[in-house]
């Protein structure tokens, strides 16, 4: 099991950047994949990006690729979203999420409570 804890989010103009953090408590931290997923008002929850366990692997929704880059540090139980060139249709809450796979951290057991992102046009 693991405990997540967002932080990062905040207000910022478009074409500006902001760096998320997800810090997860355990002993287990690396055996988990883990992502990045953001809700809009009125939308559905959507995947943003995702890495590996071990940090080798990543996956980023069509809509990010090129601006946001996940990263993690096991040593330290966290992972990162570096988010550049921000959009005013990146506003959302985003939450991170820990599960066996990128694939299906959709359906993963753990979440963080959220983050607010906010970007102004």
């Amino acid at each position: 099991q693991v405990q997540l804890v967002e932080s990062g989010g905040g207000l910022v103009q478009a074409g500006g950047s902001l760096r998320l953090s997800c810090v997860g408590s355990g002993r287990t931290f690396s055996s988990y994949a883990m992502g990045w997923f953001r809700q809009a008002p009125g939308k559905e929850r959507e995947f943003v990006a995702g890495i590996s366990g071990s940090g080798r692997g990543t996956g980023y929704a069509d809509s990010v690729k090129g601006r946001f880059t996940i990263s993690r540090d096991n040593a330290k139980n966290t992972v990162f979203l570096q988010m550049n060139s921000l959009k005013a249709e990146d506003t959302a809450v985003y939450y991170c999420a820990a599960g066996t796979t990128i694939a299906t951290l959709k359906s993963a057991n753990y979440w963080g409570q959220g983050t607010q992102v906010t970007v102004s046009s």
